[in-house]
């Protein structure tokens, strides 16, 4: 028996099965999970001349990770777009005007504040990576000798601390939001979907992008891993 063609043209609309959104494709979710693994794993080890190669490579693979974030929310598909969070930060000197004019803390918008903390929590942990990987790379190569190599650690070293902080900062607006919306904000990251019926924003998972982004972040991986027990101890 054919499919009827009102559950055809449902599925072509990309309604959603069951109630459930898909609102976050597979690249941008991986991309996610990597940048943060990639970070943790950096920061542990930082510390240590033995653990440096893997450090270095988890470094570099979080750059890379963030340069492939930012062409994917150039050119890819209107969901992954950066410019939502352009937008969001655009409004930030009218919130701000409006504040004055509230008489009654109620009649504050609240909720675009707390998208404008998001916004510029993101944004600011975004603008620290380059600067972050740069300080890394120019103390790995030990540029300047060991005077100016040990000024750019220090500088390294800061920065990443201040990135583990907005990270941390991150988290706990999740929680927060999430606490006074009623609804898990990080599961939209980790699954992808929504309950709630209507048409899904994202009509193309592309799995295929994300397993890519997961192949190249093992092979650096591996190369290192070959590189470290090819060290001699």
């Amino acid at each position: 028996m054919s499919a009827s063609p009102s559950l055809h043209s449902s599925e072509s609309r990309g309604i959603a099965a069951a109630g459930r959104r898909l609102v976050t494709d597979a690249p941008t979710r991986m991309f996610h999970g990597l940048f943060a693994l990639s970070f943790i794993g950096a920061y542990l080890t930082a510390d240590g001349e033995r653990w440096r190669l893997l450090h270095v490579t988890l470094g570099y693979s979080f750059a890379g990770l963030l340069a492939f974030r930012l062409l994917y929310g150039l050119v890819g598909p209107r969901h992954a777009r950066l410019s939502a969070l352009g937008r969001r930060l655009a409004g930030a000197t009218a919130w701000l005007r409006a504040l004055p004019a509230a008489r009654t803390v109620s009649a504050i918008d609240w909720r675009r504040g707390q998208n404008l903390g998001m916004a510029l929590v993101v944004v600011s942990m975004m603008a620290l990576v380059a600067p972050l990987a740069l300080s890394g790379w120019a103390t790995y190569e030990e540029w300047g000798g060991a005077l100016s190599g040990d000024w750019l650690e220090d500088v390294h070293e800061f920065l990443g601390n201040t990135l583990l902080a907005l990270a941390l900062a991150h988290l706990g607006l999740i929680v927060l939001l999430s606490r006074l919306r009623r609804r898990n904000l990080a599961l939209p990251m980790l699954t992808g979907r929504i309950e709630g019926a209507g048409p899904s924003p994202v009509t193309h998972n592309r799995a295929w992008l994300a397993m890519a982004l997961l192949a190249a972040v093992l092979a650096a991986l591996m190369a290192a891993l070959i590189a470290f027990t090819a060290w001699p101890s």
